[in-house]
């Protein structure tokens, strides 16, 4: 048994309510196309590969553009292939995920409170937090 199996029957009401990143994002506002390139971006980035092909699926199902999506991996070369908000989503997943290296710098953090406000901010990061966690 995982740990995170462990820790789901051990407290399965708890563990539902923190680990569901659908509910996490939707309150933070986010849509249903940026909640999949999230998705994508952490799966790619943790190389979680049958995450990666499902999270495209589903992207598709948003009109989304097969070309953007192929170029997600490099979004930050190619900005003009994604919106300011998505690459800042984009720059909070990729800190947060990577926690170990720099973690989220406060010069990201602080735009996303300029644009999302504290409390979506706040959701945000959890809902990420929630998301490598898991998946994990």
């Amino acid at each position: 048994m995982t740990k995170s199996s462990y820790i789901k029957e051990l407290i399965p009401d708890t563990y539902q309510t923190v680990f569901d990143f659908s509910v996490l994002a939707k309150a933070a506002g986010i849509s249903k196309l940026q909640q999949e390139l999230i998705k994508l971006r952490i799966s790619q980035m943790n190389e979680w590969a049958s995450c990666v092909r499902s999270h495209q699926i589903e992207a598709l199902k948003y009109e989304q553009n097969p070309k953007r999506l192929a170029m997600l991996e490099t979004w930050g070369k190619v900005q003009d292939w994604f919106s300011p908000e998505e690459q800042l989503l984009l720059s909070l997943a990729e800190e947060i995920t990577l926690l170990s290296d720099e973690g989220l710098r406060v010069a990201t953090y602080d735009q996303a409170v300029l644009h999302f406000g504290e409390e979506m901010t706040a959701k945000l990061i959890i809902a990420i937090i929630d998301l490598n966690a898991t998946y994990g």
